[in-house]
């Protein structure tokens, strides 16, 4: 396979991902798929999950995706980008997919160790802001009669589990691809592409 033609291979499920994960991290603002909680969130007393606020999924495998798949597409175009440069700059440019992606990957991580920020009952009886499950170090996650300790929002801990899981997964999956279109630039900038055997 060409170096240009494995670029659009590759470029082509970094778009898909990098959807997906600006998505997924929009959708983690509406708890219950209600923006009252994004509405009332403050310092004092938070009501969204910090993470969703570190905007993992839109900027780092979102946007620091997409800038970079768009030029990895451009490498498999001819007339533009199909040449022994735009190949060396793909390189930089899947590198900064890679930072991004990783960024993603460990604020999904983080998300999903702390758990989410819901109304459960306090020791003294009295219902409360928080994190229930911050100091379990995930333990949570396999225990899924303790997900009743949140009260509100409905199903909240479901609702982060399945999408930071989704945006867990969609990094880790952008890091591979991009790591590997570093891989493909390189062999592209020294054995060149397909339009430059053409142009030879």
């Amino acid at each position: 396979m060409c170096t240009g033609a494995c670029s659009k291979f590759i470029a082509i499920p970094l778009y898909v991902l990098a959807l997906v994960s600006v998505i997924c991290n929009i959708m983690l603002f509406f708890p219950d798929f209600s923006t009252e909680y994004a509405s009332a969130d403050s310092k004092s007393e938070p009501k969204l999950t910090d993470e969703v606020k570190y905007m993992g999924g839109l900027i780092g495998g979102g946007i620091m995706v997409l800038i970079p798949a768009i030029h990895i597409h451009l490498t498999s175009a001819q007339n533009c980008c199909a040449n022994r440069c735009g190949m060396f700059l793909s390189i930089g440019f899947a590198a900064i997919g890679v930072v991004g992606a990783i960024y993603s990957l460990a604020v999904a991580a983080v998300g999903l160790q702390n758990g989410p920020v819901c109304q459960y009952m306090a020791e003294n009886g009295t219902n409360i802001w928080g994190r229930p499950f911050l100091d379990s170090e995930g333990n949570y996650l396999g225990n899924k009669d303790s997900w009743k300790t949140c009260l509100v929002p409905d199903n909240v801990v479901e609702f982060n589990l399945g999408l930071f899981s989704t945006l867990l997964v969609a990094a880790a999956l952008e890091v591979i691809l991009c790591a590997f279109q570093m891989i493909n630039g390189l062999f592209g900038c020294i054995c060149g592409t397909c339009s430059d055997k053409d142009e030879d």
